[in-house]
């Protein structure tokens, strides 16, 4: 990992953390596609995503893991609570997190009420005239902002039809919002910020390998440690995943030397009595197995 003296905002990124936030996950209420979306994300740019957790909407859990994961992981995306209710306590626990102050960007209120339309409850609603929705509305352009940071590295407006800001926090702490359709858009706005910053700047990401293989992962496994012994020294990574109720399961290669990985293939197709695949399953037939009678998957 970069040296903890070099800004964050300016270290190659190697590693990531998420953290999903959000009672309505915990409750069960909303499932969680986000930290999926932000796993292939980071796959395909070669980042390793280390750490995923789901927290509830808590001032001191935030804050607890804000700073543990800025200080571990060299990018760090948040999802949730940044909405206008009172439960949406991001900004204002992440800016406690880093003892910065919190603020009305006026960019970002000018996007907001240029590119946002009132609600079809509100049809009276006034951006001019005081309210108890127009201050709800503005809590979700109260930023954290360290006035001693370049607005630039701070509050980032990646798509031209969208006004919700990312707010960068401590130089590698992204808060995105909770909406997948927002939060994804938001991401892939703001790929080009990262690419020059990866290890890889063309951004080829991680290669994987897929198998698929007859053998129980009882019967495959001493061959596969063996395997795996072998390959990491080379940064690659060997899986194996069972498939209940099929008739063939799944070894997998990762890494990113794919010339190395290549030249693996015929070992592995035989060190398993299988093949390559490029999608799961992509050799399955009608006839599998009952998942009743499948008892070593």
């Amino acid at each position: 990992m970069t040296s903890p003296q070099q800004p964050t905002s300016m270290r190659q990124i190697h590693t990531a953390g998420c953290l999903i936030i959000g009672d309505e996950v915990l409750g069960g209420k909303t499932v969680d596609t986000n930290s999926a979306y932000l796993a292939k994300f980071c796959f395909q740019l070669g980042i390793a995503l280390k750490r995923i957790e789901v927290i509830a909407d808590d001032e001191s859990e935030i804050v607890e893991a804000a700073q543990r994961m800025s200080k571990n992981y060299d990018f760090v995306v948040t999802s949730g609570g940044i909405g206008p209710t009172h439960d949406d306590i991001t900004y204002e626990s992440i800016a406690k997190a880093f003892n910065v102050p919190l603020k009305l960007h006026d960019t970002a209120f000018e996007k907001m009420k240029k590119l946002s339309k009132p609600h079809r409850s509100q049809p009276n609603f006034s951006w001019d005239e005081p309210s108890p929705a127009l201050e709800a509305k503005k809590r979700m352009v109260i930023l954290p902002y360290d006035e001693k940071r370049p607005d630039g590295e701070q509050v980032l407006f990646v798509k031209d039809d969208l006004w919700v800001p990312i707010a960068v926090v401590n130089g590698n702490v992204h808060i995105l919002p909770g909406v997948p359709r927002l939060f994804e858009a938001l991401l892939e706005g703001l790929k080009p910020t990262i690419l020059p910053r990866l290890v890889d700047p063309e951004g080829k990401g991680t290669y994987r390998v897929m198998f698929s293989t007859p053998l129980a992962e009882s019967s495959a496994a001493p061959y596969l440690t063996e395997l795996s012994k072998k390959v990491a020294p080379n940064g690659v990574k060997v899986g194996s995943y069972p498939r209940w109720g099929k008739k063939s399961n799944v070894v997998t290669l990762v890494g990113t030397d794919r010339e190395y990985m290549d030249s693996l293939i015929p070992e592995v197709e035989k060190g398993v009595s299988g093949k390559r695949v490029q999608v799961e399953g992509e050799d399955d037939t009608d006839d599998e197995v009952d998942i009743k009678k499948d008892k070593d998957a």
